[in-house]
């Protein structure tokens, strides 16, 4: 293939934190750098529907993505950066309705046609109720606004990908290659399926809509498994949408697909080795060429501590053009094909995973595979199989189960710790602008705008056009979801937990039984623990398997899912009696949300019990947990649950009668 070279894959790096202006600006300075599309972090009251000035989203504004509350912040976002010319990926899904509403408007302001936005909404709302949890609507409603989202986008901007089919969520709520596989391709078929009965589509046109339907993936550390997965993933949706779907046409068959990699293993100690990890990871979507990957953002180094710096944005753009632009690797067709081995493993993958799509069918399809807690119970296993593995040291992993000893890291000797902390006053700015905002509007367009989304979404007429129509006049991006929540309802999906298989009588767990067996015979009755999830993160992973350890461990448990409020949570735990109350927090908003939480106890007589808390908790921020009255908290370095097990029962047994 000498003199021929091809076109590398799109270099993204998903960003987003504080203010739209902030946000703003470090896209601006990552297109500099060589970046060549952007990939769009909101934070959790955006995606959830909330505007900065909710309840619910105090302490979460701007912490794990950029607020964007209505179209001011969204032309703020991409200020200077022309629309038309770009390629923009936004990570959104019950709300990717409005946010794509929002970027239209914007889109249009600047002057250009809707034809000529190019770009991804991820709107994969099924895998939201099976990991990340930023649902809002039950099934049936949320299945309605993505068939509106893919029969607009067809029509009106024929260059966007409407829905990202996200399989990188699942591999980090545990699914194994072939449950991403499987899950993946029953939310394509799911999809699918109701684009063809919603009737917004003639059948002439069903091969576009197929051929705009793009997949986000995970790529793990078992290098050889991952390339097999995505040779696999080829293959299985060209069959997919040649046999159930009738396509003929193979461009429309292809296979498209972004990828970041995976995230899950980056670890906290010796977090330089993560650098090793990305890169590793990285090559699985790229080397085999017949399966690679159309885009790539690659996470930083840091990403277990905290937030990443521009710079560390930049080290891992860096690794992204010395691969595309410094090695041959562009340069050859597809180094896989022939190899017996690859050719072996993807067979196998293949005919697992067909398998699993065969009793998902059976099910009813995703949806009902949803509804029964199927897919979610069976990720919540293979969690905890995984964790299990890392416990026992049958799964290595390098500086946090094998090879500790270290010297200090020099990546995290500065005095910001070797990550950004999102300024404090962000968040009241972001408030101040909403009031001024809601000030200067037009009311009367306000509300008609809102009147019409409301009809719509009452008599079936396509949410898109009256949802643009709502970002012209100015509505938030809480009073468009108000407005459906109304509407539609909203949705507690199954935990998983209850029916997840236990890990029996493992030989670690048989002294945490018996120790749980005798405090709870000193207090009088059952160790009870409640879990519980305060805020909007809806990343319950680690939530779960505590759950499910508390559970085998022999204690009670108390778990009832995402998005609780502090208050909800202290109720909780007064009503049922707790001995102990365990939060877990990922956004970064856990000192807003705890202090919350522990002032309500005591107010409510229930100081004595003790409060653990769990999540990417920076040095600093542990102190100020424990000086307001946490009792232990657990980061990732914490990676042994039986351990914490057993000092949960410690803590419980010297509070004694108190926590009863």
């Amino acid at each position: 293939m000498s003199g021929h070279r091809d076109k590398p894959w799109l270099i993204r790096t998903y960003s987003g934190h504080s203010t739209a202006a902030a946000s703003n600006a470090l896209y601006r300075t990552n297109l500099k750098r060589g970046q060549t599309g952007l990939s769009v972090a909101f934070d959790l009251p955006t995606q959830t529907g909330y505007d900065s000035d909710h309840p619910l989203a105090r302490g979460e504004v701007g912490k794990v993505g950029v607020p964007v509350c209505h179209l001011g912040d969204m032309k703020t976002l991409f200020d200077g950066i022309p629309l038309g010319e770009m390629n923009t990926s936004m990570t959104i899904n019950a709300t990717a309705p409005w946010l794509l509403a929002l970027y239209i408007a914007a889109a249009e302001q600047q002057g250009a046609d809707r034809a000529q936005l190019a770009g991804t909404t991820q709107n994969d709302i099924i895998k939201e109720y099976l990991s990340r949890g930023t649902y809002i609507f039950p099934p049936e409603p949320s299945m309605r606004l993505t068939t509106d989202m893919i029969a607009f986008t067809y029509r009106e901007v024929p260059k966007w990908n409407p829905m990202n089919v996200c399989s990188y969520h699942l591999q980090e709520a545990g699914a194994t290659p072939v449950q991403e596989l499987a899950f993946a391709l029953a939310t394509a078929c799911a999809v699918l399926d109701a684009v063809k009965a919603s009737g917004q589509v003639p059948a002439e046109d069903f091969p576009q809509v197929v051929g705009r339907i793009s997949f986000f993936v995970n790529a793990g550390i078992r290098f050889v498994t991952e390339l097999c997965k995505m040779r696999a993933f080829t293959y299985l949706w060209d069959q997919i949408t040649r046999d159930r779907y009738g396509i003929e046409d193979q461009q429309f068959r292809r296979f498209r697909y972004g990828v970041q990699v995976n995230s899950l293993g980056l670890t906290e100690p010796q977090p330089e080795n993560n650098v090793y990890r990305i890169l590793i990871e990285m090559l699985a979507v790229v080397l085999s060429k017949d399966a690679r990957a159309r885009a790539v953002q690659l996470p930083a180094w840091n990403e277990a501590l905290g937030l990443p710096r521009p710079w560390d944005q930049q080290w891992s753009l860096r690794l992204q053009q010395i691969v595309a632009f410094e090695t041959d690797l562009l340069e050859y067709g597809d180094l896989f094909n022939g190899s017996h081995v690859i050719d072996s493993k993807v067979e196998e993958l293949m005919a697992e995973a067909l398998d699993e799509l065969a009793r998902i069918d059976a099910m009813g399809g995703a949806i009902a595979a949803v509804e029964s807690s199927y897919m979610k119970q069976r990720l919540v296993e293979s969690n905890t199989r995984r964790l299990a593995a890392i416990e026992a040291g049958e799964q290595i992993v390098v500086g946090v189960n094998k090879f500790t000893e270290s010297a200090p890291s020099p990546l995290t000797a500065g005095d910001d710790g070797g990550f950004l902390a999102v300024d404090p006053q962000a968040e009241a700015d972001q408030l101040a602008r909403l009031e001024a905002w809601r000030a200067a509007r037009n009311p009367a367009d306000v509300e008609a705008a809102l009147a019409d989304l409301g009809e719509a979404a009452r008599d079936g007429r396509n949410i898109m056009e009256p949802s643009i129509r709502c970002a012209h006049a100015g509505v938030t991006t809480g009073e468009w979801s108000a407005v459906l929540r109304g509407v539609f309802g909203e949705y507690r999906a199954p935990t998983g937990v209850g029916k997840a298989a236990s890990t029996g009588g493992a030989d670690s767990l048989a002294t945490v039984r018996e120790r749980v067996t005798e405090v709870s015979e000193r207090l009088g009755r059952r160790i009870k623990m409640l879990v519980g999830k305060p805020g909007l993160d809806g990343h319950s992973n680690g939530a779960e398997q505590i759950a499910v350890r508390a559970r085998d461990a022999g204690m009670e448990v108390v778990y009832e899912g995402i998005r609780l409020t502090p208050a909800q949570i202290v109720n909780a735990a007064l009503e049922e009696g707790v001995h102990v109350v365990g939060l877990s927090i990922l956004s970064g908003s856990h000192v807003a949300l705890v202090t919350d939480v522990l002032d309500r106890m005591r107010r409510l007589g229930l100081g004595e019990i003790p409060v653990v808390v769990g999540g990417i908790i920076p040095p600093e921020d542990e102190r100020t947990l424990k000086a307001a009255g946490v009792a232990r908290v657990y980061t990732p370095k914490d990676y042994d649950l039986t351990a914490i097990m057993d000092d949960i029962v410690s803590l419980v047994d010297e509070r004694g009668e108190q926590a009863a």
